[in-house]
């Protein structure tokens, strides 16, 4: 772990290098480029081909998709206890999502037309769904589950298959009971291509969500224009801002609890509070020896975890507005005011009795989020996201003629005279 204190020589430098950008590595945008363009001229072949390469299973043209007796015995595999679950994370995600949804509305403009907006489902969208160490059932509700939400007929899911060429019956449990009407068994670039281009057996969707490593991420980058993205959401990154009212084993439970997603994960802390930041670093040490996942945690505590000792807990909201971090959990005692500082998190869990977990499984916005810096740009995943919007506009004789000098006047601007013939025509006529 990387520990600093405002009073250190190398502090200033390192809070300086937290102002990230979600700029991809040269080397990864050249291997997702080689591999979206293979799935382009290949197809099916070109999707077997690197599944055999970079998951080590063994497909064909008719087992690239989970099949109906897949998902029954998906079925029977799975316990109560993980039905009950799923259903209790489906209930709070579909309550969210249709707050969240827009709604159709119209009004009169100043000239007296009627203007409006209509919003409609995406006719077929893709999520992806990671594999890795972990099988990520609640990833899968937080995807489709907001897509069936918003009504999509069609919703393709891609998620990796291991060697023996099958998906985790949890996963694929969960992925049905979510909304899934096809389910793919290809993950990494490869799958965004497939869903983005489309091949012999992928027919293409209108939009793709979904986390994933770096290689997703930037294939959903590079296809933007093929298709629409929600976001850029990479490998998951906390970051902790607490006074001297934080809870130090709570906290450091949160850390090893983002810690244990391992791979290129970000975990961070910064406080005001230097006696406070010395029990954390206690009682991560402590905790830590007593997960299963030791070895996963252990690497990203070494190569990416960090503790700030801040000179004050202005200092603390100004590295977070900063680090846009996926995850912030606040912990202070003036929380209303500090929240109202916080601008660039994907999602704020507030006081000492919010885990991030509960919001990872249950609680009802969807865990898919910006990484990276992208919290900058970007917001988490919503169900309005997947719901296409059309602007409308209806006038009468009364509103066209209201509406043509001002018309007429941009069309001299422009030098565009058949836009003013358009409008003049109606009004004559």
């Amino acid at each position: 772990m990387k520990i600093l204190s405002y009073r250190d020589s190398g502090f200033d430098s390192f809070v300086s290098s937290l102002k990230r950008r979600a700029v991809p590595e040269d080397d990864v945008r050249d291997v997702v480029a080689e591999i979206v363009g293979k799935v382009a001229e290949g197809g099916d072949a070109a999707l077997i081909e690197l599944t055999e390469k970079f998951d080590r299973a063994k497909l064909d043209a008719g087992s690239l998709f989970v099949s109906e007796e897949e998902i029954v015995a998906a079925k029977k595999a799975v316990k109560p206890s993980t039905r009950k679950a799923v259903a209790a994370s489906l209930k709070n995600i579909r309550a969210y999502a249709k707050r969240g949804m827009r709604k159709d509305w119209s009004a009169k403009n100043h000239e007296g037309a009627t203007v409006g907006e209509r919003f409609t489902p995406f006719d077929r969208v893709g999520v992806y769904v990671p594999g890795g160490t972990a099988p990520l059932v609640s990833t899968a509700l937080m995807t489709a589950g907001f897509a069936k939400a918003a009504k999509v007929p069609e919703i393709l899911a891609a998620t990796p298959c291991g060697p023996d060429g099958t998906v985790n019956p949890e996963l694929l449990y969960a992925l049905v009971a979510a909304g899934a009407t096809e389910i793919i068994k290809v993950g990494g670039a490869q799958a965004v291509a497939a869903m983005a281009l489309g091949t012999e057996s992928v027919r293409p969707v209108d939009r793709i969500f979904g986390p994933g490593n770096k290689f997703v991420v930037e294939a959903k980058r590079q296809l933007v224009g093929a298709v629409s993205i929600d976001l850029l959401p990479g490998p998951s990154e906390v970051l902790v801002l607490s006074d001297k009212t934080g809870n130090p084993d709570f906290i450091a439970a949160d850390m090893l609890a983002q810690a244990e997603h391992g791979g290129d994960g970000v975990v961070g802390f910064a406080t005001d509070s230097k006696a406070l930041l010395n029990k954390v670093v206690k009682s991560i040490e402590k905790q830590a020896a007593e997960l299963s996942r030791g070895s996963i945690i252990r690497d990203v505590l070494e190569k990416g975890t960090f503790l700030l000792h801040m000179k004050s807990f202005d200092d603390a909201v100004a590295v977070c507005n900063d680090f846009c971090p996926e995850h912030l959990s606040l912990i202070c005692a003036d929380e209303k005011k500090r929240l109202r500082e916080i601008r660039t998190a994907g999602a704020i869990y507030l006081g000492n009795l919010s885990p991030v977990a509960v919001g990872d499984f249950l609680a009802g916005p969807s865990h898919t989020l910006p990484t990276g810096g992208a919290g900058r740009s970007f917001s988490g995943l919503r169900a309005d996201q997947f719901q296409r919007r059309t602007s409308i506009v209806k006038l009468d004789r009364k509103s066209v003629a209201a509406s043509l000098p001002v018309v007429e006047e941009f069309a001299r601007i422009e030098g565009l005279d058949a836009h003013g013939r358009s409008t003049s025509i109606r009004v004559e006529a």
